[in-house]
């Protein structure tokens, strides 16, 4: 039985490939059943029918041949193979007594067109077609007009029309499911693509905050020490424990970020809560011990946040100062502000430097944060990477020189993080910094 239904399955994939060859096998074994009943006389009363009683007419052969040969191009012309066919079966009906039965590849042609063409058609041509050949068959035919025969030829054409009206039907829906099923897959596959790329931003932006907040500070320190280890060894050896304490933070905040690339489930990934306005006091008194004087204003102490809005607050002004502290030159001071305001949270850095003369003249002025600093040839991400923080929850960031010198960076960001916004687990989630 399995040999037997590979078999099948096999013969099935050919034939499906091969649509000449089926349609030829189909209009040969058509032709050969046409033939046989022209053969055969209805039995007597209520017997069956007998074979060889009768021998039909060379037209009627011809006929059969021809129309059979027809239905080899039934799938390229389905029309015309339709029209030659009931032209042929109208002819039989009226020049041949008894006729054969031509009518049955007119039955098979029009099974082809309503499978391969729109509802409206099929019932305009089936009717057409049933109309006609009933109508031959009943004035020319030999048999009485309300003779059985007469109604089955009327009943097969209309067969013939629903069951391929059926199939195209069928044909159609498959399709349809088919092409959703993979439209869906693609969808599936873009929106896995998107998320990817979101993540890499995302991890991209925390290690260029980590690295460049920390990595200045060090720079300033080392430098600090670079400068006073003769003279002033005791300061020197401070400045030092700074540099090691920010390397240190630094290397946990990198162990945290890189740590979400690891697998699901992996017992190593670490599970420290996010940075949040919750530890702003040690960020800025990391800036205080690298020489940035900073003033904090927290209103509504107490207040949590969303985990996504306190890491933005909190990267936002990480990024902020360290831009103030390399900047803005010496004797700059940096003011941080953070307000609730209604349904948005508004963080604002100023600060009073002159910057440097470089990005002075790149940029016609104050222009830290301007083309010179985040420009395709300096490599500066700064800005584009908090602005792409803050745009990612549905607030707004503006920066831009102050009148009368000096930067000022501004946030708003709304308290509840968009629809589909992924929470951060375990993030601090106040802003009850210390002034």
């Amino acid at each position: 039985m399995t040999t037997l239904s590979s078999g099948f399955a096999r013969a099935r994939r050919w034939l499906r490939g091969h649509p000449l060859a089926f349609d030829a096998a189909l209009a040969f074994c058509l032709l050969a059943a046409m033939i046989c009943s022209a053969f055969t006389a209805p039995g007597d009363g209520h017997g069956p029918p007998v074979f060889g009683a009768r021998t039909p007419e060379p037209l009627s052969v011809l006929l059969m041949t021809l129309t059979a040969a027809g239905l080899i191009l039934r799938r390229r012309r389905p029309m015309q193979v339709l029209a030659f066919t009931a032209a042929l079966a109208a002819v039989e009906y009226i020049l041949v007594d008894p006729p054969a039965p031509v009518v049955m590849s007119t039955v098979i042609a029009l099974y082809t067109v309503a499978s391969r063409t729109d509802r409206p058609t099929t019932w305009r041509v089936g009717l057409l077609t049933m109309g006609g050949l009933t109508a031959a068959a009943m004035l020319f035919g030999s048999t009485p007009w309300y003779s059985q025969e007469n109604f089955g030829v009327f009943a097969w054409t209309g067969m013939a029309s629903a069951a391929g009206d059926a199939v195209r039907s069928r044909r159609a829906f498959v399709d349809a499911i088919r092409e959703r099923a993979e439209r869906a897959e693609r969808t599936r596959e873009e929106e896995a693509r998107r998320r990817v790329a979101e993540e890499r931003l995302r991890i991209a932006r925390d290690l260029h905050d980590v690295v460049a907040h920390h990595i200045a500070l060090v720079n300033v320190q080392a430098g600090v020490a670079a400068h006073v280890m003769d003279k002033r060894p005791d300061q020197a050896k401070e400045a030092l424990a700074h540099v090691r304490e920010a390397s240190r933070s630094a290397l946990n905040e990198l162990r945290v970020t890189v740590g979400l690339l690891r697998q699901q489930g992996d017992p190593e990934a670490p599970t420290e809560p996010a940075p949040g306005l919750a530890v702003l006091a040690e960020l800025v008194d990391t800036f205080r011990n690298a020489g940035l004087p900073v003033e904090v204003a927290c209103a509504d102490e107490g207040t949590r946040l969303p985990s996504a809005v306190d890491l933005a607050a909190y990267r936002v002004i990480q990024e902020a100062l360290t831009n103030v502290h390399k900047h803005a030159g010496a004797g700059a001071r940096a003011e941080v502000s953070v307000v609730r305001v209604g349904a948005t949270a508004e963080i604002t850095v100023l600060d009073n430097g002159r910057g440097r003369r470089s990005r002075a003249t790149a940029t016609g002025q104050d222009g830290r944060h301007g083309p010179a600093d985040v420009g395709p040839d300096s490599g500066g991400h700064g800005l584009i990477g908090m602005r792409e923080r803050v745009t990612a929850l549905g607030g707004t960031l503006t920066a831009g020189p102050r009148y009368g010198g000096g930067f000022r960076v501004h946030a708003i960001l709304p308290v509840e993080a968009r629809a589909g916004e992924p929470e951060l687990p375990g993030a601090a989630g106040g802003t009850g910094a210390r002034r």
